[in-house]
């Protein structure tokens, strides 16, 4: 169990656990305000130009010939995530905002690093992996508001051409950009993955920063009991549950082979922290973005936990079948 945790327990949340904290005793407020919002503008262009120029689209060609597999993967999550979404968030367990919120983590797109690394452990398809991550990421750009738009009224979302020109002009274009010029830059980029990382995650947690100041000066840890915590966890727990349970059974049904199942069932369980964090800061009101990414945030270390674990499970069972694959074949000979 030990490496389970040592592989499970990302360091970003304690990140994003002591940012939270800090907010909740030194919110932002008054001028600091401006100023951080057109620090998170940037860091946001920053964060997705960089996804962009991370894109392979060489990795992304490898692994598109498993049209059948991709296709899983996408109405895994943008459907059936979805529609198990609506029904928690209008079972009126959760606060409107929470409930909101966790309707949200459901329509975004699939992680791309966490979803390829467990893949690999688990001894999967690496390159269908990459390409299904990163389609679906690319996508989520665009399907992630318009789903949002179309299933949230009830927590005042709607996609403004406001909305719109601000998606445009902060997360498409940037990626976009920075796809294309992934050729000058791509060396450059892989020579420094931990730089580009350290990147990523400081524009997240000054997301997560500028948002929760918002929310704690209004009352949000008025607003959420200790119980009410413990209940969403729960909610999310169950999600993922029955999710990862779905993919499952889709790849016994498809009868996609073992390889391609590891990649459905890692790919088409994830929700991206990269694209909600910023999303979330578009589409909900200031006020309410706090509380709308809590679910996201305890969503992500319950997945990364989950899938260590499960990828753990398919590697030793790989290697257990492998020795007695090459036990038989001594014997044979």
């Amino acid at each position: 169990m030990s490496r389970y945790l040592k592989t499970a327990i990302d360091p970003f949340l304690f990140a994003l656990i002591a940012t939270v904290t800090l907010t909740s005793f030194a919110p932002v407020h008054g001028a600091g305000v401006a100023v951080f919002d057109y620090l998170t503008d940037a860091a946001i262009m920053l964060l997705f130009f960089l996804q962009g120029a991370k894109l392979s689209r060489e990795a992304l060609l490898s692994g598109a010939g498993a049209w059948k597999l991709h296709l899983a993967v996408l109405a895994s999550t943008f459907l059936l995530f979805p529609l198990l979404g609506l029904a928690i968030s209008r079972s009126q367990l959760l606060d409107p905002t929470l409930a909101g919120g966790l309707l949200f983590l459901t329509l975004l797109p699939s992680t791309v690093q966490s979803s390829i690394a467990f893949t690999s452990v688990a001894r999967g398809n690496v390159a269908a992996a990459v390409c299904s991550a990163s389609f679906s990421n690319l996508l989520g750009i665009l399907v992630t508001p318009l789903l949002a738009s179309m299933l949230m009224r009830a927590s005042g979302i709607t996609l403004s051409w406001g909305g719109v020109q601000t998606i445009l002009f902060q997360l498409l274009l940037p990626f976009a950009a920075g796809h294309l010029l992934r050729p000058k830059i791509g060396d450059w980029v892989t020579r420094h993955k931990r730089l580009v990382t350290l990147s990523d995650r400081g524009s997240i947690l000054l997301v997560v920063y500028t948002a929760f100041s918002a929310a704690v000066i209004e009352g949000i840890w008025h607003r959420v009991e200790p119980a009410e915590l413990l209940l969403l966890a729960t909610c999310c727990t169950v999600l993922l549950a029955a999710v990862l349970g779905a993919t499952w059974l889709f790849g016994r049904l498809l009868k996609l082979g073992r390889a391609d199942a590891i990649v459905l069932q890692f790919c088409g369980s994830k929700k991206s922290l990269v694209s909600g964090v910023p999303l979330a800061g578009i589409l909900f009101p200031p006020a309410q973005i706090g509380l709308a990414v809590l679910p996201l945030m305890l969503f992500h270390q319950i997945q990364l936990f989950a899938c260590a674990v499960l990828a753990r499970h398919y590697a030793n069972d790989f290697a257990l079948k492998d020795a007695e694959d090459r036990g038989r074949g001594l014997a044979g000979a």
